[in-house]
């Protein structure tokens, strides 16, 4: 139940993208620095969205505890 609750919060969104960024997001998959795909894009676009539009320039980290990363 716990994922189920996790998931209410987020939003489908569909992206078109270059072969290279996919196979570089598989890459990242193997290696198990993420657990998949979507956990990969949502750190990319929160540590953007913290330089440069929230200011932080410490990407990673977050307040909230918020740590995406299956390590």
């Amino acid at each position: 139940m716990k994922a189920k609750k996790q998931n209410q919060n987020m939003k489908l969104v569909t992206a078109l993208l270059p072969e290279a960024y996919l196979e570089g997001l598989d890459d990242l998959v193997r290696s198990n620095m993420y657990p998949n795909r979507s956990s990969a894009i949502r750190c990319a676009v929160r540590d953007m969205l913290k330089q440069e539009l929230w200011g932080s320039k410490s990407p990673g980290k977050t307040s909230s505890g918020d740590h995406d990363r299956s390590r």
